[in-house]
């Protein structure tokens, strides 16, 4: 079983901010339907839009809240551990977020809608997603960092390659101005150069367990600058 790296909140607080959100985008939800609660009685079926108006909400917040589907966790074995970030949850929320179009044009073709409070929501629900996403690098989905006894191998976009240990003089820990780990300077004993650039990868997240293997496996090369 993987090891789980940040969990923000406890689950039981973030079913429950989950469920006020729903409850909150429920009863809001009415607004952008022509027919109102008080004339729902004749339309049965108004209910029914309200509920998924709120199931695209809360899609949507599931997508940009990614820490409740999606833990960051570690998987390593005895031989090797990796560090990967985007690749597979991203698959599986692009199929999560085709639900959304699918349930804003049934809204649309089926229910009699406020244009001018149903495109708004219609857009947050679209764009917002979509927008976070490129915001956290869509490009360095297939990113990451594998540590062995061994060897290291990396892709960090197009940057990519395998490390022989054997082959390396010395290793530094980079950080930044705050103290925060954001690169890997390698120097080979045939005195060529490397960085491998962490925050660059979107690999915060493993920081610490990065720092914790490097620490244990490869004592011996290890210096630290920053």
């Amino acid at each position: 079983m993987g090891k789980v790296i940040r969990q923000k909140l406890p689950t039981e607080y973030s079913i429950g901010i989950l469920l006020l959100i729903f409850v909150l985008s429920y009863f809001l939800s009415g607004r952008l339907f022509e027919t109102q609660m008080a004339d729902a009685d004749q339309v049965p079926n108004l209910y029914v839009g309200m509920l998924l108006a709120s199931v695209a909400v809360i899609i949507m917040v599931l997508i940009l809240w990614e820490e409740l589907l999606f833990p960051v966790r570690i998987d390593p074995t005895d031989e090797e551990v990796i560090f990967r970030n985007h690749r597979n949850k991203l698959k599986i929320q692009v199929l999560i977020y085709l639900s959304i179009p699918a349930i804003v044009v049934f809204l649309f073709v089926n229910y009699e809608v406020n244009l001018f409070s149903f495109i708004p929501f219609a857009l947050v629900c679209l764009i917002a997603p979509v927008a976070g996403k490129l915001g956290t690098g869509i490009n360095n989905y297939n990113d990451f960092l594998r540590l062995t006894e061994k060897e290291i191998e990396y892709k960090n976009n197009e940057l990519e390659g395998t490390i022989q240990v054997a082959d390396i003089q010395t290793m530094s820990l980079i950080r930044d101005e705050d103290g925060i780990l954001s690169k890997l300077d390698v120097s080979m004993t045939d005195h060529a150069q490397l960085t491998i650039d962490l925050d660059e990868m979107e690999l915060e997240e493993f920081y610490d367990t990065i720092e914790e293997y490097m620490s244990v496996h490869y004592k011996q090369l290890l210096s630290r600058k920053g």
